[in-house]
């Protein structure tokens, strides 16, 4: 199935007006849901649900992905009475994903289901608490960044592998670990294009584990710089250890998806792979003037 059919059954059931209009919603979970969708699709007891599931986990994941994005109360107090109606339609918007999802599920009769996903949920609050409690005490290194991270992205999918046999059922859990650690490295990645977005990421952690007394005290003191955070990235080259640890987990992922008890599958997966590859890849400077 093409992407865009993949997001187009979900967004049928994500479209409401007055969200679309006056709040913005995450990024899809392309990545994730194309990769459910594959790997269910060689499942021979699961495969005629995996439309359905595809759905149901873009709903989860979106209605988790816009609460997160809700700002504190205090912060759209200050924005004015629209940043406090964005922040009551954010609210409301992640509650009707979740609603949709049970909904779904309900009248498909797969209650089990809906307990796995609720138990997948409440497990993700319980990680956002200790990661999100880390983040403010300052107790927190690169790696646990990342491990944190990934559990955030993968729990929900990690929900689905009752639904797998075989290797695949002991294979999902590592591919996903593994899909989502690039997923993130590559957002972090990106975050380095955008100065205003470095405050929390990944290379603040970097130089707080790694760097000079002066520098870490200047990135505590001083985090609502973006000026000086960015200086400090690039002194300490947050960019091509990013790059570096991409192009490993991306090794892993390759050589992980090498093991697929079917090579048909492994080969449709490998498409996946192609935003990781082109962000640590890039198109030889020759191509590049030719374009």
């Amino acid at each position: 199935m093409t992407r865009n059919h993949l997001a187009q059954m979900a967004h049928q059931y994500m479209d409401y007006d007055m969200i679309a209009i006056h709040t913005d919603l995450p990024e899809f979970p392309e990545g994730r849901i194309r990769l459910l969708h594959a790997m269910l699709s060689y499942q021979p007891s699961s495969a005629s649900l995996k439309d359905m599931l595809a759905v149901v986990a873009s709903l989860v994941q979106m209605g988790l992905d816009t609460h997160d994005m809700v700002d504190n109360e205090a912060a759209a107090e200050r924005g004015g009475l629209l940043a406090m109606r964005a922040r009551q339609l954010k609210v409301l918007a992640g509650d009707y994903f979740s609603g949709r999802f049970y909904n779904i599920l309900s009248q498909a009769g797969q209650i089990e289901m809906v307990r796995r996903i609720g138990d997948a949920i409440c497990e993700l609050n319980r990680i956002k608490v200790v990661f999100y409690s880390k983040m403010k005490q300052m107790k927190l290194n690169a790696e646990e960044y990342l491990l944190h991270g990934a559990e955030l992205k993968s729990g929900l999918f990690k929900s689905f592998t009752h639904l797998m046999s075989g290797l695949y059922e002991r294979m999902w859990p590592e591919v996903v670990d593994r899909f989502v650690r690039c997923e993130l490295l590559l957002q972090e990645m990106g975050r380095m294009e955008k100065p205003y977005r470095l405050d929390g990421s990944w290379g603040v952690w970097h130089i707080l584990q790694e760097g000079t007394e002066e520098d870490r005290l200047a990135v505590v003191e001083r985090r609502d710089d973006p000026g000086t955070l960015f200086q400090l990235m690039d002194k300490y080259d947050v960019r091509g250890k990013l790059s570096d640890l991409l192009n490993q987990a991306v090794d892993q992922l390759q050589a992980l998806l090498a093991r697929l008890p079917s090579d048909e599958l492994a080969k449709e997966l490998q498409t996946l792979l192609e935003p990781f590859l082109k962000a640590i890849r890039p198109m030889p400077a020759a191509m590049t003037e030719l374009g």
